[in-house]
């Protein structure tokens, strides 16, 4: 169903809307709308330009919870808003220093490691580093040389220079090492290894020892500045824990302040001589604005105006849906396809009872049926997914029908058909002959939910105050005269009775018909308009022609269609009786793998396809004749609360 919504408006002191907000707004639902510009009669009133001083801290405490371990603290919403702007403060504080300290020892951790990879290359060297770059008649230069340019080293220019290179690490690029050569022949040496493109490393003089133990020296000093952060990060988090059920309370009550706050953007502030006032407008359910108002009425400071003509300023109401617990996973397909307006019919029980029954005739099997019953019941409770809410109530009716077809896991044999075997029963019928009985029933069945959305499409009408619709639709009593007739005629025409004379065909028949073609001046004629043709008497005919046409067609197509209820549930029996055929089981020889396997690929695809095939049954064949969906959901500012 429904709520039926009121607008209304509240307004007080300027400085009084968050209070407002924390102890009324905050208990009931209420989608707000810009109050500047929905109170168009109005004066003086202006948007409210302050910025929202919660957020910071929001976003500040957010950051702080990520370090709580989940489920150990529950929150404390005593704390009040003076000592929660301080906590986040103190917190805050320390949590800088201790971020300052982190940060330092990051990059020293990161030179460190930029020391450490210089000297890798050269740890096989066995050279004290600082003794010989303190060398007095002799240099020493360390470096790299890409591997072409070493061997031609090694095989022309050895013997030439007067130096000694001692290679470190070979990679596959480059040769690491250094080479020692005397004072009187460094500018020759040099030049050679220039010209051979030696990269000189330079290796600064604090390195102590031999490479290899220099190495290992940074590296366990990297090790204990790793240790250090480790410590910094236990002490935020023991910082964090220890004020664990604060935070947790601070975020509630700051998400609170900062949605309570950001009300302004749709609130109006109004300026006289005296003080400042905010006003406050949007939709309410009915019987909330009641509760709200009788909880306000000694408040001084709140003055609460219910509208009464809100088509004429305010548009129309949202829409908010309220149904019992065992029909709302069902709204799902109504928001799917579109929210009722206001004025319509809320659809969702007659979807829910619907879509389960036929779901259980197409697809009509008591092991199945029981599977999809516990399984969707078990992932709805779990979960709260709402299509498997939806498949576990179908699954009722699948064992219902499973029941009144004696089908059991595919097995026919088990249980006694309470009413018939879909893939067995056949009727006689005049003109038709022999025919399948649940073909003759499922059209039947579609008969009449056709005639019941054409009652449905008269009652939206008639809230609607659509005369034109209501009257001289396809879909309207015309339509439903029309098709009524019709449904009268073949039912008394198949079962051996007398069908009505040429009389009344003419006048149940000819009269809908000409209430279908001249639907537009009739319309115009119950509403006291006079407009006349624009496109001319005889385009007016053609045009009528052809949507009577497609009137006709479209009547004999919503009705066909309903055949497929009765072919999915014959198909059923002849899926499973395969699968029986494939496992063995109907020669007493069972493979009981086989035998489950095939259950569960004909229960999870025909459950689908079934699934999808009801579903086209309620989008086009039924809401097509009642139902528009145009309309738009309510959304209440706390919502998430």
């Amino acid at each position: 169903m429904i709520v039926k919504m009121k607008f209304l408006s509240v307004s007080g002191p300027k400085a009084d809307i968050d209070r407002v907000c924390e102890v009324y707004l905050s208990k009931y639902e209420m989608q707000l709308e810009n109050a500047v510009t929905e109170l168009k009669t109005a004066d003086n009133l202006l948007p409210f330009v302050e910025m929202n001083p919660y957020k910071e801290p929001l976003a500040k405490v957010e950051q702080f919870v990520k370090f709580l371990p989940t489920g150990e603290y529950h929150a404390d919403l005593s704390i009040e808003k003076e000592d929660i702007l301080k906590l986040v403060r103190d917190i805050n504080h320390d949590y800088l220093e201790l971020m300052e300290r982190k940060e330092l020892l990051k990059r020293k951790r990161d030179e460190l490691k930029e020391r450490a990879d210089v000297l890798e290359p050269f740890r096989s060297l066995d050279v004290d580093i600082q003794k010989v770059m303190k060398y007095q008649y002799m240099q020493v230069r360390f470096g790299r040389i890409g591997i072409d340019y070493y061997r031609k080293l090694e095989r022309y220019l050895f013997e030439d220079l007067n130096a000694v290179f001692l290679e470190g690490i070979r990679s596959d690029s480059h040769v690491y090492g250094c080479y020692f050569v005397a004072n009187a022949d460094v500018s020759k040496v040099d030049s050679v290894f220039s010209s051979l493109h030696f990269e000189r490393i330079s290796l600064a003089g604090e390195y102590v020892g031999t490479p290899a133990a220099a190495y290992e020296s940074i590296m366990q000093e990297i090790e204990d500045t790793k240790s250090e952060i480790g410590r910094i990060r236990q002490e935020i988090q023991t910082l964090m824990k220890s004020h664990g059920a604060q935070l947790l309370g601070a975020r509630k009550r700051l998400e609170n302040m900062c949605d309570n706050f950001d009300v302004r953007k749709l609130a109006a502030r109004m300026n006289d001589d005296q003080s400042e006032s905010y006003i406050l407008c949007g939709w309410m359910g009915e019987e909330d604005v009641e509760a709200f108002v009788k909880e306000a009425e000694k408040d001084e400071k709140v003055f609460i105006m219910v509208e009464e003509d809100r088509a004429r300023y305010f548009g129309e109401p949202p829409t908010k849906l309220k149904n019992p617990k065992l029909f709302r996973p069902f709204e799902m397909f109504i928001r799917m396809y579109g929210l009722p307006a206001h004025d319509e019919l809320d659809p969702t029980m007659f979807v829910a009872i619907t879509y389960t029954f036929i779901f259980g005739a197409m697809f009509g099997d008591v092991g199945q049926g029981l599977c999809l019953f516990l399984g969707g019941g078990l992932l709805y409770l779990t979960k709260k997914i709402n299509l498997a809410g939806i498949i576990s109530v179908a699954g009722i009716f699948s064992t219902f029908f499973g029941f009144m077809f004696g089908s059991i896991f595919g097995f026919e044999d088990i249980l006694e058909a309470r009413w018939l075997r879909p893939a067995e029963a056949m009727a006689n019928l005049p003109f038709i002959g022999q025919l399948n009985t649940v073909f003759v029933i499922a059209i039947a069945f579609g008969m009449a939910l056709n005639i019941l959305v054409m009652l449905f499409n008269v009652a939206n009408a008639a809230k609607a105050h659509d005369l034109e619709n209501m009257l001289f639709s396809q879909n309207g009593l015309a339509g439903l005269v029309f098709y009524g007739f019709l449904v009268l005629t073949i039912v008394l025409y198949m079962t051996g009775h007398r069908v009505p004379g040429n009389v009344l065909m003419v006048i149940f028949l000819g009269g809908p018909v000409l209430c279908f073609v001249f639907k537009e001046p009739l319309g115009n004629l119950v509403r006291r308009k006079r407009e006349k043709i624009e496109e001319g008497k005889v385009m007016f005919i053609v045009q009528a022609f052809f949507e009577l046409f497609e009137t006709m067609l479209s009547y004999f197509s919503n009705t066909i269609s309903y055949v497929r209820i009765g072919a999915f549930a014959v198909s059923h029996a002849a899926m499973m009786e395969v699968v029986l055929m494939l496992s063995g089981a109907a020669n007493g020889n069972t493979n009981w793998i086989a035998f489950v396997l095939g259950n569960i690929i004909v229960c999870a695809l025909e459950g689908l396809v079934v699934g999808i095939q009801v579903l086209r049954l309620e989008y086009y064949e039924m809401f097509s004749r009642f139902y528009k969906g145009n309309g738009r959901e309510f959304k209440p500012f706390n919502e998430h609360k």
